[in-house]
């Protein structure tokens, strides 16, 4: 391990105070939430509905930080400007994905809370076996949210270590911080921590970003001359369009696949349902976009780095170096921390959301035990610390992309479930099955990539992995869904009655 140098020094002061009166304030918030809430006692851990749900009582603003802030973390500010910065435009299919998501949460997630609500339920395999009755579709789609957070959370602590390297420490301190921070986090804090410490997440990312993109192209002669330097760097494209022939439709299909999976992970879908009315659902929906605008800007500072002439080996550096090559090292360090805790509070909803799939639909007999909860949460990112050591993807983002093609398998059972269609729960289990292993298999053949070549005869094409895993899903779902409706017509209902759902 190295000693930081002494230059560090003030931004290393400036980043600690930030990023643990951060971690202080979300442990003690069961002591100090009252004081903005007269007359309400002070929350409780003890129940596993309140240290996983928050009791589902967050209002507009609340779930407005909370949703924005598990949905945009360490793959905003560090692998998205990394992707950037080694390919260019195709780096910024996040900002499409980000606007094709929102008519899909007003549309889907209200219906969704609100069977969640009145049925009692916790997570996305408490709605689907009261759907459908079937305690092992149940399984399927909790053991989905499980392994699909897992390289998710891996990339937070990817993020918050990249930052403890860029202060000047290397070895294994940078992950055992990383790691210890957000078990502590989250074991004292549950998710009233997250749900209000957000806001102080995105405040210091906004102030980090807009200081960034109105200093840095200034510093740097402008954005023309930033643009100018950085197409010198990046590879060559297509005449008159900023996407390369090659790069188009995976840029398309990348962008969809991560639409439909967004909020299928335990971590979204727990902020949605922590949620107190569906109208609540419905203004988010509208007023998160705000967020996919500074997505745009965070993305260009992989172009920027380019003209600030960073030039490093890990693409997870482009952020803290160009941060670290322009600004003076107590701003640096205030960034770094903006950067720590946008990886800390999502990571956090994260290990929630996985753990509620533990305690509500592994281990039933134990739902209300905040206790096992919190060892299931720590079990949980002890999971992500394996994926940081063992998994060697070639950027931090295809992390986040590869939980998205497990998750996407969760989508016909969840989401198509709700529409008039007769599709029983053997359907859905078989495609759920074949999509899961068909996808996966793909992924490791192309080297942990999450996209795949297909196509004959000298035209091939790269699709999104998790799509065309999704696909295959779908039509193995639909198909035995028709044949089971022709060979026994009396046993194929879609669901099981309303008043079981919980509608």
């Amino acid at each position: 391990m190295n000693s930081a140098p002494a230059s560090n020094a003030t931004g290393i002061g400036v980043f600690l105070f930030f990023f643990f009166a951060t971690i202080f304030l979300g442990t003690t918030v069961r002591f100090w939430r009252p004081l903005f809430q007269r007359g309400q006692a002070a929350p409780t851990t003890d129940k596993n509905d309140e240290w996983g749900l928050g009791g589902r009582q967050f209002g507009a603003w609340i779930t407005w930080f909370l949703v924005g802030g598990d949905f945009y973390t360490a793959y905003t500010v560090i692998a998205v400007p990394a992707l950037v910065y080694s390919t260019g435009a195709y780096g910024f299919f996040a900002l499409p994905y980000t606007i094709i998501v929102y008519p899909f949460i007003f549309a889907v997630m209200p219906r969704l809370w609100t069977i969640a609500r009145n049925g009692g339920h916790s997570t996305a395999a408490d709605i689907v076996r009261a759907r459908f009755n079937s305690r092992t579709l149940e399984l399927a789609i909790a053991l989905s949210g499980l392994v699909a957070v897992l390289p998710y959370i891996a990339l937070q602590l990817i993020g918050i270590r990249t930052v403890i390297e860029a202060l000047g420490f290397s070895g294994t301190l940078p992950l055992v911080f990383a790691f210890v921070s957000l078990a502590a986090y989250t074991w004292l804090g549950g998710l009233h921590a997250p749900a209000l410490t957000a806001f102080i997440k995105d405040v210091m990312i906004y102030i980090a970003v807009l200081a960034a993109v109105t200093i840095v192209p200034i510093h740097l002669g402008g954005y023309g001359a930033m643009f100018s330097v950085a197409a010198r760097h990046l590879p060559p494209t297509g005449a008159g369009h900023p996407l390369g022939d090659a790069q188009v439709i995976p840029y398309a299909t990348l962008a969809l696949s991560s639409a439909f999976a967004a909020f299928l992970y335990p971590h979204t879908l727990t902020g949605i349902l922590a949620a107190k009315s569906a109208d609540t659902i419905r203004q988010n929906a509208v007023f998160l976009p705000i967020y996919t605008i500074v997505l745009g800007l965070i993305a260009m500072l992989g172009l920027m780095a380019h003209a600030a002439g960073i030039v490093t080996s890990s693409s997870s550096q482009v952020v803290p170096q160009l941060f670290l090559a322009i600004f003076p090292s107590w701003f640096a360090g205030f960034c770094f921390a903006a950067i720590a805790i946008g990886a800390l509070v999502p990571a956090s909803v994260m290990a929630i959301g996985a753990a509620n799939l533990i305690m509500h639909n592994i281990l039933p007999s134990h739902k209300n035990s905040a206790s096992g909860a919190r060892i299931a949460g720590f079990g949980i990112k002890v999971g992500a610390l394996l994926c940081v050591l063992f998994l060697n993807a070639k950027f931090a983002i295809d992390l986040q992309l590869l939980g998205g093609v497990i998750i996407l398998q969760t989508f016909p059972a969840l989401v198509m479930g709700l529409l008039p269609l007769r599709m029983p729960a053997p359907a859905l289990l078989l495609g759920w099955v074949i999509g899961s292993v068909s996808g996966l298999w793909l992924c490791w053949m192309d080297g942990l990539k999450p996209l795949h070549s297909v196509g004959s005869g000298g035209f091939s094409v790269a699709i999104s992995t998790g799509l065309l895993a999704l696909g295959i899903n779908i039509v193995v779902t639909l198909g035995c869904s028709l044949m089971m409706r022709a060979l026994f017509p009396s046993a194929s209902r879609l669901t099981v009655p309303a008043e079981q759902q919980g509608e």
